[in-house]
């Protein structure tokens, strides 16, 4: 997503390459996520990325000749959980959030919280 002057949002272009890596079967090298963002961005831009998101223990690389190859630390369900937590976090109106996060919920995913709430059951890490 871009706005009206080309630019991405702040942070845009880390999802975007998170997104990528998420959805790849295997580990990949700068050039394929280059590749699967398409556009004309440059191999050095998605590098510096990548490099990024390694020093923030978002991604694991692994030296294979003189390229890395990558790959997410957390799927993206954990991720989302994260930052939800990350929202909350040292909040005075922590209640405020939370019901207002839950009023703009779809039906359907208002119901799939109150069954996780009614099966109190925490996912295993």
């Amino acid at each position: 997503m871009t706005s009206k002057d080309g630019r991405r949002p702040p942070g845009g272009l880390e999802a975007a390459v998170m997104g990528v890596l998420w959805a790849a079967d295997a580990p990949i090298t700068a050039t394929e996520v280059q590749q699967e963002l398409g556009g004309d961005l440059a191999y050095n831009t998605v590098q510096t990325i990548l490099s990024r998101l390694h020093d923030k223990n978002a991604v694991e690389r692994n030296r294979t000749g003189r390229r890395h190859s990558y790959w997410p630390t957390r799927d993206a369900a954990a991720e989302a959980a994260s930052q939800m937590q990350a929202a909350l976090a040292d909040r005075p109106d922590r209640l405020a959030v939370l019901q207002l996060f839950a009023a703009s919920l779809a039906d359907s995913d208002a119901a799939l919280l109150r069954q996780v709430l009614a099966d109190g059951e925490r996912p295993h890490p």
